[in-house]
């Protein structure tokens, strides 16, 4: 390669091949479900269970990678609008509905009535619970429940499970994000880092928004809160 040549930006390499990969799960996941449908009606089994949590999986760090991306770039456009809570957290919890049922896992929510409309990107945040719902169902024993609330003037969304909670050790360093694998979970924290970088482009009145985790809440586990001004 002479001076006159561009050099190869990896990164770019890297998303476009992301993109390329993304497109293909979403035909596979596609030509799966129509392919279940031609079948004689069955219960879940846990076989399927397990197809349908890692396609959700596999497309939440596909959603992640290109989010993260596009945030180095600074190509990440925020499109706030006002959504209905309510409609919103049920279309969340419905695009897991299978996975909920092959595990047996009760998963509800509650909308504080006073707080019934909230202001963000709806793509963006629904990006962030996905990966947030994921995470809670590969620990939850039967439940998970969301909630949303407001907290002076912040409108918290909270995801419970009732799984054994996070490690002491990620809740002390969790301002750190990026944390290293953990060689038992397979957890690198890009998930915990990628959902403050969402919340933190949502600013209202110089305010910015921030995620928390800790343990305990309703349901005695894990438990993820989304603050946004």
């Amino acid at each position: 390669m002479n001076d006159s040549e561009q050099a190869l930006d990896f990164s770019t390499v890297i998303a476009s091949t992301v993109h390329d990969m993304k497109n293909s799960l979403a035909m596979l996941m596609q030509a799966h479900s129509q392919w279940l449908a031609r079948l004689p009606d069955q219960q879940h089994s846990r076989e399927q269970g397990v197809i349908d949590f890692e396609f959700a999986h596999l497309n939440g760090m596909l959603v992640q990678l290109l989010g993260l991306y596009k945030l180095g770039v600074n190509q990440m456009p925020l499109q706030p609008a006002y959504h209905e809570l309510d409609d919103f957290i049920e279309a969340q919890l419905a695009a897991h509905q299978e996975v909920f049922a092959s595990r047996g896992i009760m998963a509800t929510y509650e909308v504080d009535p006073l707080s019934p409309l909230g202001f963000f990107d709806r793509e963006l945040i629904a990006s962030v619970l996905a990966n947030s719902i994921n995470n809670a169902i590969r620990y939850a024993r039967d439940a998970l429940l969301i909630t949303v609330s407001d907290d002076a003037g912040q409108l918290v969304i909270t995801i419970n499970d009732d799984g054994e909670g996070y490690p002491p050790e990620m809740i002390e360093r969790q301002a750190d994000y990026v944390q290293g694998i953990n060689q038992s979970s397979g957890s690198t924290g890009l998930g915990l880092y990628f959902a403050g970088r969402i919340a933190a482009l949502h600013q209202r009145n110089g305010v910015g928004g921030y995620t928390r985790i800790s343990n305990g809440g309703p349901l005695g586990g894990g438990v993820f809160s989304l603050y946004l001004p």
